[in-house]
């Protein structure tokens, strides 16, 4: 679902269609041969495979068996997600990411650091939310989504209500759903929806809270070039209850 993704180029890796299900554009430039061989070869170790029962626990995913387990959808160029990877060696990373030259890129900086705490998924954001275990997920990230900006399209951005009780099904109590968009209405979007929801509740107490990144946060290729174009983003942080 960036598309959720750290980059928006045409496709969102989380849209629902009208039967609810979610699509992303599969494949854009021609992958180089290398691409095209981690595809074939190095995918398939890292891919999870949701037609089999999910594992009681998340963490037994990874090896060494990790902490705690979080997802990114929609990771577009993988800038962020191998960020966190690296800054969080003990805890596991599920990528999410139909977007066939995005999944080639993460491919070729896992392999090249040589990274062990990431499992990927390339498909439905929503079918994976469906089959992790309740309460697995330490924290969701969402971060420049497709913003579907014309009222018909609406239906097809990522945080709908029922998305929202996908996640909290999802996150274990404590734990948070991220959020960092560019385009205002999306932002009031989906301040509205967690609003009503009664399993989050929004962290921020003044305006920097959402106005800044938090800690850490890496910037993603699609953020830097909306802060070029003039394009300030809300980071919104919200936690389970």
């Amino acid at each position: 679902m960036s598309a959720a993704s750290g980059d928006r180029d045409g496709r969102d890796a989380a849209a629902p269609h009208a039967h609810g299900s979610f699509f992303g554009r599969r494949k854009g430039h021609r992958l180089r041969a290398h691409q095209a061989d981690l595809i074939e070869n190095f995918l398939p170790r890292l891919a999870l495979d949701i037609t089999q029962p999910a594992p009681n626990a998340l963490t037994d995913l990874f090896d060494p068996r990790s902490n705690a387990v979080r997802l990114e959808i929609g990771f577009g160029g993988g800038e962020h997600l191998v960020a966190e990877a690296l800054a969080f060696p003990d805890t596991g990373f599920i990528g999410c990411e139909p977007y066939v030259n995005g999944m080639a890129k993460i491919l070729a900086q896992i392999e090249a650091r040589n990274l062990t705490n990431i499992r990927l998924f390339a498909g439905d954001a929503a079918e994976l939310l469906a089959w992790v275990p309740p309460r697995s997920l330490a924290r969701i990230d969402l971060i420049h989504p497709d913003p579907w900006p014309k009222r018909r399209h609406w239906k097809r951005r990522f945080v709908q209500d029922e998305t929202i009780a996908a996640m909290a099904r999802a996150i274990c109590t404590g734990g948070e759903f991220r959020f960092v968009c560019d385009i205002e209405d999306y932002v009031a979007w989906t301040l509205s929806h967690l609003a009503r929801s009664p399993d989050f509740a929004w962290l921020a107490e003044r305006a920097s809270d959402w106005k800044q990144p938090w800690d850490g946060y890496t910037m993603t290729r699609y953020g830097r070039k909306a802060e070029r174009e003039g394009r300030r983003a809300a980071y919104l942080r919200f936690r389970r209850r």
